[in-house]
């Protein structure tokens, strides 16, 4: 294993563990689940609003830089790692810096270019790095966590790549249901409404360190992002499906601004988080965000929130300029809201 000509990593502050439990003297303590884009507002939403962040990243990609990691080097996915580093960044040069040097992608300026770089992202091939330096998942993030000096921690779901499968069930002109069973994050996101949605291996264990967070959070939250492969997964591996079943936090679900997603084509913002009891039934939340526009009728959402034994939230979250985009800002004051509603 390679070993580091300096001392061994000590995290920031921000990054230890907060032993005094009593909500007077520390930090709402958050454990954000998802993927992409979704987590990465969510996360520059929740940066406003504590400090005792973690990100918990779903790691079935395999398209873009990320696949071609992952298949090249039998990797973890690094992209949507990154992204979530690059949404706790250091709110200074220092961290916008490093921030800009991770998401930063070679792009050549001559036809047909030879190099293997094209189109991979920096902070991808850092990440890899880190990885076969320290011989260690978890140490890597830290280290590059530590780089940009992030406002909290990225660990993935799990420390084994994994691959999402599902059927995708159409019907002919006699209406005899016709299926196709697809693998593989990319190509299941192009299904209009997955069926029978798993995570292979069946034996993949969750990262411990996740698990652990989850269980010692205050408020796990869960999306916003693409319901089948970025949400959902985090029901599906059964290390990361007990701890949310089992922890004593609670569980905050925010929706997506549109409901015409190319994953959920037609399904209603109910249906979203029947989605979730379909596939676990003992699924329970505290709370949901919805913004106040493009959800259809609130009431069914109400209803089925209730039946989950919780509430809608309903805010303006949504980004004035990009309509498609939560506001970090007015989300974090959503979260916070909700925080403040349910402290003891």
């Amino acid at each position: 294993m390679y070993q580091l000509p300096t001392a061994p990593i000590k995290l920031p502050e921000n990054l230890r563990t907060f032993k005094d439990r009593s909500r007077r003297h520390r930090p709402v303590k958050v454990a954000a689940l998802g993927g992409g884009h979704g987590l990465y507002g969510s996360l520059s939403a929740l940066r406003h609003v504590t400090s005792d962040l973690t990100a918990i990243v779903t790691v079935a990609d395999d398209g873009g830089s990320s696949g071609r990691l992952r298949q090249d080097f039998g990797v973890l996915p690094p992209g949507d790692l990154r992204m979530a580093l690059s949404a706790l960044c250091d709110d200074t040069d220092w961290g916008r810096t490093w921030r800009d040097v991770m998401q930063r992608r070679f792009h050549s300026t001559v036809q047909n270019p030879s190099s293997g770089l094209e189109d991979h992202a920096l902070g991808n091939l850092l990440i890899v790095t880190l990885w076969q330096l320290l011989e260690d998942t978890v140490a890597g993030l830290d280290w590059a966590g530590a780089l940009l000096n992030a406002r909290g921690r990225v660990l993935p779901m799990s420390c084994e790549p994994l691959v999402i499968e599902g059927d995708d069930v159409r019907y002919d002109d006699a209406g005899v249901p016709v299926v196709d069973h697809v693998v593989g994050q990319v190509n299941v996101a192009k299904v209009a409404r997955a069926e029978n949605v798993k995570l292979t291996p069946e034996g993949a264990e969750a990262c411990e360190e996740s698990v652990q967070s989850i269980l010692e959070a205050d408020w796990v939250i869960l999306g916003p992002g693409s319901w089948f492969t970025s949400v959902l997964p985090h029901l599906l591996l059964p290390g990361i499906r007990d701890a949310l079943l089992q922890t004593e936090a609670k569980i905050c679900v925010v929706m997506n601004l549109e409901l015409e997603d190319r994953e959920t084509l037609g399904m209603s913002a109910s249906e979203h988080l029947r989605i979730l009891c379909k596939y676990v039934p003992e699924f329970r939340l505290n709370a949901v965000i919805a913004d106040c526009d493009g959800m259809g009728s609130p009431d069914e959402l109400n209803k089925v929130a209730v039946e989950l034994g919780g509430k809608v939230f309903w805010r303006s979250v949504r980004n004035s300029v990009e309509r498609n985009v939560h506001d970090p800002l007015k989300l974090g004051a959503a979260y916070q809201e909700v925080f403040r509603t349910y402290l003891s």
